[in-house]
């Protein structure tokens, strides 16, 4: 049974804490916040045990989830890599690519590694896609939500938008040439919302929007390729796949442009595919690939060096925002 602690168990930590406690093959055997009332609750219903700060972390701890404000994952998670506690840090892997490269070094040093939250990856949706091979050609984000008076320590960039940048960044694989963007600020230090255009070397363009302003949420992601085309909306938990069918020919279309109703018959050009989503599911999935890898078993969990490449391409969408962007 591989030993595994949660550290920080606010809005998302709670999260990773109970379905952790609910699996089999690993014993969760620590809760760390510094909120007594938070902590004590949660390592009640997960039937393990609350410290107050890491000095109490077991030392056979094998692996631990990082889930305190982005400021503070360095401090945590580099004394945890020293003592080769490999690390699953929540997204933003923190605030700055020096910062990332820094924990990436300490992993390495230790002969342990960090894997990063970019939960969205683990969507089952997303991960159809892929299978199916839709090739992103035009990506299209927009992840919106109300102000929630939490995660105020990053920017709406860092907070909002790097889920769709990572994704992006993930789709294409292919390195970035050129970030336009608009936003500012309006209740924050940083920016609250942005729309960014990523321009890709291999000719893809990400256009991505995220807000905290929000009156309601939208998590919607979008994927346009040359004959497919992708819809996920998490907030709806529903996504579409679209692909033209293998029957498509240029006479079956011209025979039914040629109908007496082109519009009934159109179905006829496609093969479509209708999921319904899990909340559980991106982040459970998540977790058993951050568990396999740390049992030395392939896995698809997003490396710390990608997790670096998110944040990379998240500052250069707040750089190009100093240039448009309100106060």
């Amino acid at each position: 049974m591989l030993k595994i602690a949660v550290i920080g168990v606010g809005h998302l930590g709670r999260h990773h804490a109970r379905i952790l406690s609910e699996m089999d093959n690993v014993e969760l055997v620590a809760v760390v916040d510094p909120d007594p009332q938070q902590g004590q609750a949660i390592a009640e219903s997960c039937n393990t045990q609350w410290l107050p700060d890491l000095n109490g972390v077991p030392q056979q701890l094998d692996m631990a989830v990082i889930a305190v404000p982005t400021v503070l994952h360095e401090k945590c998670a580099i004394p945890l890599l020293e003592a080769k506690v490999a690390c699953l840090i929540e997204k933003p892997m923190a605030p700055d690519p020096e910062t990332c490269q820094r924990i990436i070094d300490c992993a390495e040093a230790n002969q342990t590694f960090v894997a990063v939250g970019h939960v969205e990856r683990f969507n089952p949706a997303v991960k159809r896609a892929i299978e199916l091979g839709i090739e992103a050609r035009f990506i299209e984000a927009h992840r919106l939500a109300p102000y929630s008076f939490r995660s105020t320590d990053v920017g709406v960039v860092l907070d909002l938008m790097i889920h769709d940048i990572d994704l992006a960044n993930a789709w294409t694989q292919s390195e970035v040439v050129a970030v336009d963007a608009v936003g500012g600020a309006t209740f924050s230090p940083s920016e609250d919302i942005a729309s960014a255009r990523i321009r890709y070397a291999n000719g893809a363009v990400a256009n991505l929007t995220a807000s905290r302003l929000s009156l309601k949420p939208m998590r919607r992601f979008r994927v346009f390729g040359p004959d497919s085309y992708l819809s996920v909306d998490s907030q709806e938990k529903y996504a579409l796949l679209v692909k033209k069918s293998e029957k498509f020919s240029p006479e079956m279309l011209k025979e039914i442009s040629q109908s007496d109703n082109p519009q009934a018959e159109f179905g006829k050009l496609l093969d479509i595919e209708e999921l319904h989503l899990n909340d559980d599911e991106p982040l459970r999935a998540e977790l058993t690939e951050f568990i396999a890898a740390v049992e030395g078993k392939d896995s698809n969990v997003v490396t710390g060096v990608e997790g670096m490449h998110a944040v990379t391409v998240a500052h250069q969408v707040m750089k190009a925002l100093e240039e448009c962007q309100w106060s």
